[in-house]
């Protein structure tokens, strides 16, 4: 038996998404069949489509689904059909870093995420015609008005917040809110900078207004996603454009240095300045530096105890964060709506054009409509 789905599929390097009719297969024992209500569109699934990431083409992309539970497999403990859910990374479940919390840096991150299949390489995605596209991205390909997902990555909501809303969670969002409240672990009273003020950086504003920052340093060249910042709880607006040095102008804000400085840009010069604007054992996290990017570093310019660290997905446990913002959202004290631009599912190409050229913070794909 399968379920027949609409998928959006990326079939070239820079192309558009073509909607396919597909076949997906049943659940298997660990895994679970999502309705989509929304999916967010982020950065990750842009890489791909332009082939910085080399997972293999044609691919149904997505990995920010929020849906309904369909059927789930004879395994699965943690959620039952009618759930509302949101999907996040996968991950193996298995190696030392899954069985440690730490899941995001899975040793198996690559193809749990990125190789188009399920970890044994097998694929649940099937045509009548035509070439087959691969699926499982990130343990969902929810650029479908179907998901086939797997308990791990399968995070259980309350019925009650809106599911179009709660989607983004599921990478983005937890990525800059887990950076700041699990990987960096900012403190009450701490002084907080970010470099891009995107939607992985208006998360990590807020995360630092909800955990207690005295000092939070909004670094961007777009004044209306600065003021965006400065209502989301940043003390301080950089734009580095209408600076001479834009070390000084942090160091201007706390004479010491900032104790703690995240990048979500990958901007080379940003690795500079940061670093160059931390206090003495003050801590540089960064979510975007990939491979090749020239961002480098002369050691010596750590010697007063300051640390760099790579954060992927926040290094957050996705069952856990989730949750907390989710009530926080509920509280009105992490307001995720404020970033959010909604569009159908059939307009995807459109939703990717307006991510791409910054005239949204965050596309998010609905299709059904709210409610």
């Amino acid at each position: 038996m399968t379920t027949s789905a609409r998928a959006a599929v990326l079939e070239a390097q820079d192309g558009p998404f073509e909607f396919r009719d597909i076949e997906i297969e049943d659940p298997r024992p660990d895994e679970v069949l999502v309705r989509m209500v929304a999916t967010g569109i982020c950065a990750t699934d842009a890489h791909v489509r332009a082939q910085r990431m080399a997972t293999p083409l044609p691919v149904v992309l997505g990995h920010e689904g929020g849906g309904i539970v369909e059927r789930v497999g004879a395994a699965v403990t943690t959620v039952e059909p009618g759930d509302h859910v949101v999907l996040s990374y996968h991950s193996c479940g298995h190696c030392k870093p899954c069985m440690s919390s730490h899941a995001a840096y899975c040793d198996n991150v690559w193809a749990a995420n990125f190789a188009g299949a399920r970890l044994d390489g097998s694929n649940g995605l099937h045509v009548a015609r035509g070439t087959e596209p691969h699926g499982h991205f990130f343990g969902q390909s929810s650029f479908a008005t179907h998901a086939l997902t797997h308990q791990r990555n399968t995070i259980k909501v309350p019925r009650d917040l809106p599911l179009d809303v709660m989607a983004p969670l599921g990478c983005g969002l937890q990525t800059g809110a887990g950076a700041v409240l699990k990987a960096l672990a900012v403190p009450t009273g701490a002084s907080f900078a970010v470099f891009g003020v995107g939607a992985v950086g208006l998360a990590a504003v807020m995360a630092a207004h909800v955990a207690g920052a005295t000092t939070i340093v909004a670094v961007d060249v777009d004044a209306g996603r600065l003021e965006l910042a400065r209502d989301l709880g940043a003390t301080h607006l950089v734009d580095p454009g209408q600076v001479e040095d834009l070390t000084g102008a942090l160091r201007a804000v706390d004479e010491r240095g900032l104790e703690y400085v995240l990048d979500t840009s990958g901007r080379a010069e940003n690795l500079d300045a940061g670093v160059g604007a931390l206090a003495p054992m003050g801590r540089f996290g960064f979510v975007a530096f990939h491979e090749g990017a020239g961002a480098m570093l002369d050691a010596g310019r750590l010697t007063l105890g300051q640390s760099l660290q790579g954060i992927i997905q926040g290094d957050a446990v996705s069952s856990l964060l989730i949750n907390d913002l989710a009530q926080l959202y509920r509280a009105g004290r992490f307001p995720i709506d404020r970033l959010l631009s909604f569009y159908d599912f059939a307009d995807i190409n459109t939703a990717f054009e307006d991510a791409g050229s910054g005239r949204v913070t965050k596309a998010v794909l609905r299709f059904t409509s709210p409610g």
